[in-house]
């Protein structure tokens, strides 16, 4: 009986040591509105970071684009006559001057051109011949006064073809003779960037209206265009007359200043881009035609405010984050994000400087304050 109680003893004893002790309930947090206060001894603010927010620089706005001629220093050839190409006398690469002859061309119509002036000249000369006659004869009492009059009216219509004539002859270099040989010329000084005509190829002065390639394509590449194209939001940085710094694949390593020289008054319907351009001296010629670049646009003195990415949430088309107001209080507040950069996002509104924002812990935190449903 006595070994039996002792079994017992035990029994009983080891039963009450085996049980674990009871955790204390963890501190809950109570919920006002937007705000979430959570006890002085609570867990959960271990699990809580929070960092203070100031004002950063802007950095320089990085916009894409590509080199194009400076169209005030470029132009397209092509021929004002009908015709069959004779010779070809310059090739592309080579720089040419004002009036330099580009290629010979065999053409009718500028030979009636010649003609048109050779006939004028002959004209004027019959009707200048004819008034002196008539006015000697008016002197010697011959000639009647109206006939004179006819004469002098039809020397002046002669001496006024003659002069369109030759401006037009002129015009399209044209020398004495009708030899029907049309050299086409250099309007400008540059390089032949691009050509398109060959020798027996036939020629029509319409091309220029049909969309056809111009004969040859004129520039001075010492001076070149950026055509970039900008956001919407990037239009406060656009200023006429403000250097930026243009870099190219080929040049990783060296910058090349333009300054903006036009920015457009409308968004482009299809992208959504303002387009930019810029000017760049290319005196060394490194840069080309249709090349790609970067442009560097610097913001100055402006400032804008950050916060890591990970301590905004969306939800219900809203961007949110939590502010610890210490003390254990945190308050949800709706922000407007701007641009993303690396891992911080631009705050347009809803939040100042000097704010301390939850940059771990804010889901946490809004499941704490999301409403529970209601069971049924």
């Amino acid at each position: 009986m006595k070994n039996l109680l002792i079994i017992i003893y035990l029994i009983t004893f080891l039963g009450a040591c085996s049980k674990a002790p009871e955790a204390p309930p963890a501190a809950e947090a109570r919920t006002e509105g937007e705000s979430i206060f959570f006890p002085k001894d609570a867990p959960q603010i271990q699990a809580i970071t929070a960092q203070v927010i100031n004002m950063q620089p802007v950095p320089a706005t990085q916009l894409n684009g590509r080199v194009t001629w400076n169209e005030d220093k470029t132009v397209r050839v092509f021929t004002p006559f009908a015709g069959r190409v004779e010779r070809i006398l310059v090739q592309p690469g080579e720089t040419v001057r004002k009036g330099q002859a580009l290629a010979v061309i065999s053409s009718p119509d500028f030979g009636q051109a010649q003609s048109d002036t050779r006939r004028a000249e002959s004209d004027f000369a019959l009707a200048a011949k004819s008034l002196a006659r008539l006015r000697e004869l008016e002197q010697n009492g011959v000639a009647a006064a109206k006939d004179v009059q006819t004469a002098e009216a039809d020397q002046s219509r002669a001496a006024a073809e003659l002069e369109r004539t030759r401006r037009r002859l002129a015009l399209y270099g044209g020398g004495a003779g009708v030899d029907q040989a049309y050299t086409l010329s250099s309007p400008i000084d540059g390089v032949v960037v691009e050509k398109n005509i060959n020798p027996g190829q036939e020629l029509r002065p319409d091309q220029m209206i049909s969309n056809a390639p111009p004969l040859y394509v004129i520039t001075d590449p010492a001076t070149l265009w950026v055509q970039l194209d900008a956001a919407e939001r990037d239009l406060a940085h656009l200023k006429r007359g403000k250097v930026i710094q243009v870099r190219s694949p080929a040049y990783p390593d060296t910058p090349f200043p333009a300054v903006i020289a036009a920015v457009a008054d409308f968004l482009d319907p299809a992208t959504r881009t303002i387009k930019t351009r810029a000017t760049l001296e290319n005196k060394e010629r490194k840069l080309k035609g249709e090349m790609y670049v970067t442009a560097e646009i610097d913001a100055g003195d402006e400032t804008e405010l950050l916060v890591p990415s990970k301590a905004m949430y969306f939800q219900s088309d809203q961007n949110y984050v939590f502010i610890d107001d210490g003390n254990g209080k945190f308050t949800r507040r709706a922000v407007k994000a701007g641009d993303i950069r690396d891992s911080r996002t631009e705050i347009l509104d809803g939040l100042k400087a000097g704010e301390k924002v939850v940059v771990d812990g804010a889901l946490m935190l809004q499941q704490v304050l999301k409403p529970r449903r209601v069971q049924k």
